[in-house]
């Protein structure tokens, strides 16, 4: 299955962070939706069925962070892969869904890469776009 058949979706509000992400993602196959908030990337999931993974932020404005928002698609959601990052000091990932990936800030996009490779093999996901 050819990456490009998947639809990543990124959330965070700091638009250069989401502009590298969805850059290296978009360079190694992948479609790309972006919010810029937990609310929002609520509201695309339901418009969206075909996303297979969502890589957040923790802190963003809105009602949800992104540990709420991952919580809630675990629960609504539970064929996508989710994989959050914060670099707010003294955050523990401990609370999120143990099938959650955590990735600290700063990260390089082989890390978001090698991280949704890893944390989807069986989904077609390409693994080799930045090894």
């Amino acid at each position: 299955m050819n990456s490009a058949q998947k639809t990543i979706l990124v959330v965070d509000d700091q638009y250069l962070l989401l502009m590298h992400t969805q850059f290296t993602l978009e360079d190694a196959g992948y479609q790309v939706v972006q919010a810029n908030s937990a609310d929002e990337a609520l509201n695309i999931l339901e418009e969206h069925p075909g996303i297979a993974a969502i890589f957040t932020d923790v802190v963003m404005p809105g009602s949800l962070d992104g540990a709420a928002l991952a919580e809630q698609v675990r629960r609504t959601h539970p064929h996508v892969t989710i994989i959050v990052t914060s670099g707010a000091p003294g955050y523990d990932p401990g609370g999120l869904p143990t099938d959650v990936r955590f990735l600290p800030k700063p990260y390089t996009g082989q890390e978001v890469i090698r991280l949704i490779g890893e944390a989807t093999p069986r989904s077609g996901f390409c693994q080799a776009a930045f090894a």
